[in-house]
């Protein structure tokens, strides 16, 4: 081999050391993504099964809890609508609005079932309110109709 070869060949080295370097930054960020993903999967497993623990645990309990949590917020649960559930199981709050709809001649307004509990009318309280009624309406407790007026299901 002559000298004029080994300059040839310091390229070769060189352009293949700069395509393993390019290719060894893409596997460390492929690397990266992987564990990332590995990482969210974990924390997916610890919140099934504590929802888990949680559903096992409920059948034991004789009422819902009132209240629970939800990123540190207390919250209120609302169970679904079942034939045979009374509304005992739902909170006081919602067993009030419950009983103005049903003492209603026929579908109400927000802001009739504000009046009848005296919750003020300002947009931040009856929006509320119809949260609320929306809520039990989604678990089938009322029923909302096109107008957005509330019934009971009955």
């Amino acid at each position: 081999m002559t000298q004029d070869a080994e300059p040839g060949v310091r390229e070769l080295i060189t352009a293949r050391r700069a395509e393993l370097e390019v290719q060894a930054e893409k596997l460390s960020q492929q690397l990266q993504e992987v564990r990332d993903e590995l990482e969210e999967l974990a924390v997916a497993e610890r919140v099934t099964r504590r929802l888990a623990e949680q559903l096992r645990a409920e059948p034991e309990q004789k009422t819902p809890p009132a209240a629970g949590q939800v990123a540190g917020r207390v919250v209120l649960l609302v169970p679904q609508c079942e034939r045979g559930v009374d509304e005992a199981v739902l909170p006081t709050d919602y067993q009030r609005i419950m009983d103005v709809v049903r003492k209603a001649e026929g579908p109400v307004m927000v802001k009739q079932v504000c009046g009848e509990l005296g919750i003020s009318l300002e947009p931040a309280r009856s929006e509320a309110l119809r949260s609320k009624l929306n809520r039990l309406a989604e678990r089938g407790w009322l029923r909302k109709l096109a107008d957005g007026k509330f019934t009971t299901t009955l």
